[in-house]
């Protein structure tokens, strides 16, 4: 058995670790609106799943909140730290399992405005902010796959709040999965597609498939501007 046979990403968040049974605990409680309706999913004690929740907070912050709706008339979701977490993870478990390699998205554009270091850029797909060189016009906006979120239309894109300020919208044209991880090309706009790289869990709890609708999303600080080559 080789050392990656026998990999499981971890993440130490104070004094608790977070492994892949959290990862999973936490989908769950998000997916299915409660943690009693999650230890059912899951197969688990609720009594344990609660305690863990409990033991993950106290480490990390609030993870889950209260909701309408779900069972009795009240449920549990993710906040936005417990998806920040999840995501956490997810970034780890890419960058250390190598299953596939990281590409750079090229989004050409012209800037429209500055503040500091940051600029907007208006490009074929919609407004992008970045960062971008001091006196520049006429830029090409290029972006990590590993710094790309797939999100749904349905829920994420309007549902949660996040620090990522670029979210554009596009179809899933195109999968390279692996047995972990799956570079997902995403059509933004006529001849602009974002890659991004997820895990074989984010991949199914999303149903990507070619020709599905998503949001992609991406931190300012994650793009960069940069002046075409002639």
């Amino acid at each position: 058995m080789s050392p990656e046979d026998d990999f499981e990403p971890r993440v130490a968040v104070g004094d608790v670790t977070v492994d892949a049974r959290d990862v999973a605990m936490l989908r769950a409680i998000d997916c299915e609106g409660s943690m009693h309706a999650a230890a059912e999913t899951l197969g688990r004690s609720y009594p344990h799943l609660q305690r863990r929740v409990v033991e993950l907070e106290d480490a990390a912050g609030t993870l889950t909140t209260r909701v309408r709706g779900g069972r009795g008339g009240g449920g549990t979701a993710l906040t936005e730290r417990g998806r920040a977490l999840v995501r956490r993870f997810e970034r780890l478990h890419v960058e250390l399992g190598g299953a596939a390699a990281v590409t750079e998205s090229v989004i050409p554009g012209t800037v429209v405005e500055r503040s500091g270091e940051l600029a907007t850029v208006d490009t074929p797909a919609g407004e992008i902010t970045a960062r971008v060189p001091p006196d520049a016009e006429t830029v090409d906006v290029l972006v990590r796959s590993d710094a790309v979120v797939v999100m749904r239309c349905d829920v994420d894109a309007g549902r949660t709040q996040t620090s990522m300020r670029n979210r554009l919208s596009g179809t899933v044209e195109a999968i390279d999965a692996g047995e972990q991880i799956a570079q997902v090309g995403v059509a933004v706009a006529d001849d602009v597609t974002i890659d991004a790289v997820v895990t074989a869990e984010s991949r199914e709890r999303l149903a990507l498939a070619v020709g599905r609708d998503v949001v992609v999303a991406f931190k300012s600080t994650a793009a960069r501007g940069v002046e075409p080559s002639v």
